[in-house]
């Protein structure tokens, strides 16, 4: 079965030309015209990723953004005709995981699509659970448990923590959490992954496990050790 894309925008043009670039990739496609009917055809469910303009009426992009990730992880891929770094910052520390400017490239935003869709699909190669430090990753079910609490990632979210936790006592830098994350050769600022790494032990703290995610100043993150401090 093809994986289902939920295209939003208040302008039909926009979703006909999305629509069409996805479906030609062999993806599957549906619609909403707005805020509203974007959060009816989330809470149907079988979507595997939206695409998500901001500035739509009444209910923005960013508050559909703010609404799913109090209950799913679902990729969310982010359209505006504002090229401002705060938007790009804001939307992906609420829980986007890409972000493409209008005018774009229907080619270039399909490839964005694909790419997120490959890095939260699983591999049969790799084991299919990681664990350390009371937390459990499950990575065909995509999803996190921190003791008997289920943790709500968001897809870069799951990326950054699935890397901590195949190398627990390793320290990985900034470079490497942003490749796992969005892929070679895409680039963001420290700060956006800094506040990927915020979201995270803000989730796990509220869970119980506060510290969960030790700087390394100078260098990068870690997993905290059973015998380390909270930090």
């Amino acid at each position: 079965m093809s994986q289902r894309v939920l295209v939003v925008d208040d302008e039909p043009h926009i979703r006909d030309v999305i629509c069409f670039a996805i479906e030609k990739a062999g993806l599957a496609s549906t619609t909403a015209r707005n805020g509203t009917e974007a959060m009816m055809a989330f809470h149907r469910g079988a979507i595997d990723l939206i695409v998500l303009d901001i500035g739509m009426p009444d209910m923005d992009g960013l508050e559909v953004c703010r609404q799913i990730r109090k209950t799913s992880g679902v990729p969310i891929l982010f359209l505006s005709a504002r090229d401002d770094e705060i938007d790009r910052v804001l939307g992906l520390e609420i829980g986007g995981d890409d972000y493409v400017t209008k005018p774009f490239s229907p080619r270039e935003l399909v490839a964005r699509v694909k790419s997120i869709l490959k890095r939260t699909g699983g591999s049969v190669t790799r084991e299919s659970t990681l664990s350390a430090v009371g937390i459990n990753l499950d990575r065909s079910g995509r999803s996190v448990k921190f003791g008997n609490a289920g943790i709500s990632l968001t897809a870069l979210e799951f990326s950054i923590l699935e890397t901590l936790l195949t190398r627990p006592e390793m320290v990985f830098s900034r470079e490497q959490l942003m490749e796992a994350a969005y892929g070679a050769g895409f680039h963001v600022a420290d700060r956006t992954i800094d506040s990927h790494i915020r979201n995270i032990r803000a989730k796990f703290a509220a869970a119980g496990g506060a510290g969960i995610i030790v700087t390394v100043h100078g260098i990068g993150f870690k997993l905290r050790q059973e015998q380390e401090g909270k930090v």
